[in-house]
């Protein structure tokens, strides 16, 4: 399992959303440079950055903080948010050098085009972001619900040939109560799938209990002291 710690990015800052509400919003740290640093020392093998004003209205407003963390740090980075077309794609992957970009929006508005950047980048690229909010995958930064049942949704990326997902319940975003195990039990019946646990955890038992999965997603839960983040991937983290 990767343990894959979160710097989601607003106005160049590190900040975190509860339930992906901008207007709960909490800055971390004005630099998320040292934020990401100071993750790869404690061990992560793998970042995930989301650019939250490009998630909302498809932009690539933090473009300078992610090339800054981009050049600051060695392991490989997923990023997020606003990437909605061909040519934002290979900015991120072959300019900026972000190693997986993640297809949210356009992955539910045109599924023809993750079919198309899979088969230029490759499935190692292209991740595709499973927002959830009531059984349905939310778009445009988690403000728009697009009527799609999730797991509908998820059997008709595999069939494109996606390799990786985000899967979100965006009601545990931010909580800090623990992630919807039930979702992720319904989304493995689904074989060749490769999950990321994201949303809601809080404490080093959930990370323990996402262990079963490809990967999950800390943000809050270090920021807030609740988990040490440096233990959890010296126990946990194999990949």
């Amino acid at each position: 399992m990767l343990i894959i710690p979160a710097i989601d990015l607003q106005n160049g800052q590190a900040v975190r959303l509860v339930q992906g509400d901008y207007n709960q919003k909490t800055v971390y740290n004005p630099d998320p440079v040292k934020v990401a640093k100071k993750y790869e020392e404690m061990g992560a093998k793998f970042l995930h950055t989301v650019d939250l004003d490009g998630a909302r209205d498809g932009s690539t407003a933090n473009i300078d903080s992610i090339r800054a963390i981009r050049n600051a740090i060695k392991i490989p980075m997923q990023l997020g948010g606003g990437i909605r077309s061909a040519e934002t794609v290979d900015m991120y992957l072959n300019e900026t050098g972000v190693n997986r970009v993640i297809l949210g929006t356009i992955a539910v508005s045109q599924p023809e085009f993750v079919q198309e950047m899979l088969a230029k980048h490759g499935e190692e690229k292209i991740v595709v972001g499973v927002d959830v909010r009531g059984g349905k995958v939310s778009t445009a930064g988690w403000l728009a619900d697009s009527g799609v049942d999730y797991l509908e949704f998820i059997e008709e990326l595999k069939g494109f040939g996606v390799k990786y997902i985000v899967a979100t319940d965006i009601s545990r975003d931010g909580t800090l109560t623990a992630p919807n195990w039930s979702m992720y039990e319904k989304i493995s019946e689904i074989s060749g799938i490769n999950v990321v646990v994201s949303g809601g955890v809080a404490a080093k038992e959930h990370i323990r209990k996402a262990a079963k999965y490809y990967a999950v997603i800390v943000g809050k839960a270090y920021y807030e002291g609740r988990v040490d983040l440096k233990k959890c991937l010296l126990e946990f983290a194999t990949n």
